[in-house]
């Protein structure tokens, strides 16, 4: 029951916003919603710590069960994604974009916790799919209605690119996940990963592991399926971004591991030095782009494709250390991008653009409170020790020097190394950013002050700031909880 008000609740509240509640005026609505997150992370950690789950028939015809819980693998982004859902509802109260009722667009909000959540409890696969989908239309609202109001035709086109690659993603994984069902003879996700999938003959295994690889990492997104990314991320609006960045990349990574690594991982392991290329090739194509690269904000989108390349390297090595390094790195990436999204929504609110090539005063003399979160975030960017980038990019780059006896180790070294490269890579460009930004290397005495922050956005960025720093310093706060799930894992030997 409590796993079902925990989908139900975000759910209901946002398609009532954006239907019947549409004439909400803006402050009711902001309440409604903020409460509604409240509430839904309250119900979080009641299925959390409860170890509460549902699992009855749905489709009896067609073998699918309404099945959801959550384990070690699933309770880091469970509390990741109602986090993120308390951000950007809190975030409505310093910014409400333009392009429709305020009430549809926390609907919208809503509308992608809710299926995020169920992503990432499902326990059947035709369901995961199901709510894999769910975020797609409520996203693409945010995209093309509430995106840029300067640049209509670049939004339209960057909502349009989302829709198709996400579509054609989709529908690949789908073709993957009936086959795997069809053969398999079960949609239950605990028995694919029991042995049911691995049952598989090895033709069947590396075409199935093919079509679930293929169509997840559009939703990573892996190099050469990531130019979608950055395109969405610089015209959508700042809660569609941190929503983008934080929840809905890591559908696809933990859709690799509940999927191909955990029902076919004999599978996978043949695709694995395939994804292991791409992943270092997407740490070092990001990195080079970032060096170049004048607009933050895509600089940041950038920044995204280069660290989820650390994430399915690690989860190429096939080790366990790989997956605990995938799942941390998913968390901390999930942070770090929060909070420098919502630092750069609100330099680009109070500067009209975040061209870097303007000069302005430097932050750290006008605006010492931004300045300092500036800091922090490209500092755990960079995988500064002692902060939460740190720990997974370390993690990742050892998990691929050392990987699975069934991997072939020269690619996996290989892919470490260039993987080092584009982490000296982001050093750079955290640098340049920050030399350009915090420390005004260029300054402009007849350019205006930056206002600092207040109110609600100090609160915002106060609190991710503070993760940032306590998931560096502590680590074991996640791995802890992922540990005995992993070792449960057929993909980690």
């Amino acid at each position: 029951m409590v796993v079902s008000l925990l989908l139900a609740v975000p759910a209901a509240v946002g398609l009532w916003l954006v239907s019947g509640g549409r004439a909400l005026p803006v402050r009711p609505a902001r309440w409604l919603a903020l409460l509604t997150a409240v509430a839904t992370a309250g119900l979080a950690v009641g299925v959390v710590v409860t170890e509460a789950a549902v699992d009855r028939a749905w489709l009896p015809e067609l073998g699918v069960r309404w099945s959801f819980g959550t384990d070690g693998i699933s309770v880091p982004l469970v509390l990741l994604t109602v986090l993120m859902g308390l951000v950007v509802t809190a975030h409505a109260w310093v910014e409400v974009p333009a392009g429709g009722t305020p009430a549809t667009f926390l609907g919208c909000l809503l509308l992608v916790e809710a299926g995020a959540l169920a992503t990432f409890t499902a326990r059947d696969a035709v369901l995961f799919l199901v709510a894999f989908e769910v975020v797609l239309v409520p996203m693409w609202v945010l995209v093309g209605r509430y995106g840029d109001p300067h640049d209509p035709r670049a939004r339209t086109e960057a909502a349009q690119r989302f829709v198709l690659y996400t579509a054609v993603g989709s529908t690949t994984m789908l073709v993957g996940i009936l086959a795997l069902v069809a053969a398999a003879g079960t949609a239950d996700l605990r028995e694919l990963a029991g042995g049911a999938g691995a049952a598989l003959g090895p033709g069947a295994q590396m075409g199935v592991a093919a079509l679930l690889v293929v169509g997840l990492a559009v939703k990573v997104p892996v190099l050469p399926f990531h130019t979608w990314l950055p395109p969405a991320h610089t015209t959508a609006p700042t809660a569609g971004s941190v929503l983008l960045a934080a929840v809905l990349l890591k559908m696809g990574t933990y859709g690799l591991v509940r999927l191909p690594v955990a029902t076919v991982p004999d599978g996978f392991g043949r695709l694995a030095p395939v994804l292991a290329v791409a992943g270092a090739l997407g740490i070092v194509w990001g990195g080079l782009v970032c060096l170049v690269e004048r607009d933050l904000k895509r600089l940041i989108a950038y920044s995204s494709v280069a660290h989820m390349g650390f994430v399915v390297l690690a989860l190429a090595s096939g080790s366990e250390t790989g997956l605990q390094a995938a799942l941390y790195a998913n968390v901390a990436h999930g942070l770090v991008s929060a909070l420098l999204f919502v630092l750069v929504g609100g330099l680009k609110q109070r500067w009209g653009d975040v061209d870097l090539a303007v000069r302005r005063p430097a932050l750290r003399e006008t605006s010492p409170r931004l300045g300092f979160a500036l800091v922090i975030g490209l500092a755990a960017s960079l995988g500064l020790p002692g902060l939460a980038g740190f720990w997974g990019e370390l993690l990742a780059v050892y998990a691929a020097w050392a990987p699975a006896a069934d991997r072939p180790r020269a690619v996996l070294v290989t892919c470490a190394v260039v993987a080092a490269v584009g982490a000296a890579l982001a050093a750079a460009y955290a640098l340049r950013v920050a030399g350009l930004v915090w420390a005004g290397d260029r300054p402009d005495p007849e350019a205006r002050r930056t206002a600092d922050t207040v109110g609600v956005e100090r609160w915002v960025l106060a609190g991710l700031a503070g993760l940032v720093v306590v998931l560096g310093v502590a680590p074991m706060l996640v791995l802890s909880v992922t540990a005995d799930a992993v070792a449960t894992v057929g993909g980690a030997r």
